[in-house]
């Protein structure tokens, strides 16, 4: 059978081929029924093979070791009715991706969803596992590429068009070509208001850009489009909580975190890498987050050994070092030491990168200021390979600049933040921070010149 898109499906039923398609439907928006749209194809049909596959990937995608021998079963699971009924060969390699994924090998994953692109550039599973695994391995210009690769095949007329529009509109922002991803971001949520990835990608544009004002009214306008969402709505009003940070609104941030970002105390590593980064922050203001950081401590200590990312592994210890949980600490470094003489896929980046942002980022709530400039001045180049997007690694430039400032480098300080506001001339952080180093070497008239700014861009 053939899915919406034309994609080859093995399937008993038409029914069962529709059910699956709107599973994939479900997991491109976002939806919090995707899980109930995945038993419902399992039901219409037992043997559908991509259903297998799906759940699978699924599991993997929660980013928790205890969840990889989920991820097993379904692999297995869908061995054995490949041997019953057979299976494309889009279905085979899918099958081998999540082989690879549950290894480690995320590298080998990549290349058979792109493999798969090649062949069939309207498999959206293929399409959003391979901006997933980019994304994570922080390749954006790969990100960008990959979607632009697939675009002769697509137009209004595919269903789900809208959801390859949102992604071009991530990998675009990401590379900072931040016009054309503003219009195909714009473009998505036209065609379809309820796409988060979409609306997320032009927030960023306006992180990026340093419009925070406009940045709040696009995420409160679409708001209400996502209340059949899943917790990446969360993430979406993190950004919304940015913006109100950058410009000064610190109460408004601790309401938007209690209220929206935080209401309850979820497992999920996207919320609380969300919540991490953003008490961080609110420290580093001068702001008092009370014991906020006590609950995101507890979650975090019960993922010590995960390293299913590196990238959520450093939040996790980030919030134990918070907190005050030094024996914590200890334990996840002796953990991600150990897992760092794998030497390879996400171990690699813990041995190369994770380890010493780590180090960094405990020597900061020690206040050791010295330590931290010594361990992060060598990776500021390399922080990109952890994944995540600009917006969130921006959390360790800004550590960075802090230590120096508060370490006396007032010289390098100066130049990090000569190049951030040349990159980012309204990130209205940049230019407080300009003005605190040029005061703290008594070039007052400088000082004054970056305040009025940072006033200015309060005030736009």
């Amino acid at each position: 059978m053939r899915d919406a898109r034309g994609v080859p499906v093995t399937a008993a039923s038409a029914e069962a081929a529709a059910a699956l398609d709107a599973t994939v439907m479900a997991y491109c928006g976002f939806r919090s029924d995707t899980g109930d749209c995945l038993k419902r194809a399992l039901a219409a049909d037992p043997q559908l093979v991509m259903a297998h596959i799906l759940k699978g990937c699924f599991m993997m995608l929660f980013g928790r070791r205890d969840f990889v021998a989920k991820a097993e079963r379904a692999a297995q699971a869908a061995e054995a009715t490949i041997r019953e009924v057979g299976a494309e060969a889009r279905e085979r390699r899918h099958l081998e991706a999540l082989h690879c994924w549950i290894r480690g090998d995320n590298e080998g994953a990549l290349q058979r969803w792109e493999a798969i692109l090649l062949d069939e550039p309207r498999d959206l599973v293929a399409l959003k596992l391979a901006q997933y695994s980019t994304f994570y391995r922080g390749d954006s210009a790969g990100m960008r590429d990959s979607l632009a690769r697939v675009l002769h095949a697509w137009d209004e007329a595919v269903p789900g068009y809208g959801f390859v529009l949102g992604c071009h509109a991530f990998g675009l922002e990401e590379t900072g070509d931040y016009a054309a991803a503003e219009r195909a971001g714009r473009r998505a949520i036209a065609l379809n208001p309820a796409d988060a990835w979409a609306a997320h990608a032009v927030a960023h544009v306006m992180e990026m850009q340093g419009r925070h004002r406009e940045g709040i009214a696009w995420v409160d306008g679409l708001d209400r489009e996502w209340a059949g969402c899943n917790n990446f709505v969360f993430h979406i009003r993190w950004h919304r909580a940015l913006f109100h940070l950058d410009l000064g609104e610190y109460d408004r941030v601790l309401e938007r975190y209690d209220r929206e970002i935080r209401a309850e105390s979820t497992e999920d590593y996207l919320d609380i890498t969300n919540a991490v980064a953003l008490l961080w922050r609110l420290e580093e203001a001068g702001v008092d987050v009370g014991r906020r950081w006590a609950e995101l401590a507890e979650r975090s200590a019960a993922r010590l050994d995960d390293h299913i990312l590196v990238f959520a592994d450093l939040h996790y210890v980030m919030a134990l070092a918070a907190a005050g949980d030094a024996e914590g600490v200890e334990r996840w470094l002796r953990s991600a030491r150990r897992y760092a003489e794998a030497g390879e896929g996400q171990s690699r980046v813990m041995a190369e990168i994770g380890l010493g942002l780590a180090e960094a980022a405990i020597a900061h709530r020690r206040r050791e200021w010295g330590r931290v400039v010594e361990r992060l001045t060598p990776l500021r180049r390399a922080v990109h390979a952890i994944g995540g997007s600009h917006a969130q690694r921006d959390l360790f430039g800004e550590m960075l600049i802090d230590a120096a400032l508060k370490d006396g480098r007032f010289a390098l300080a100066r130049a990090l933040l000569s190049e951030r506001t040349h990159l980012r001339p309204r990130n209205i952080w940049g230019w407080t921070q300009a003005a605190r180093a040029a005061a703290a070497v008594g070039q007052e008239a400088a000082a004054a010149a970056a305040e009025a700014e940072a006033r200015r861009l309060r005030a736009a």
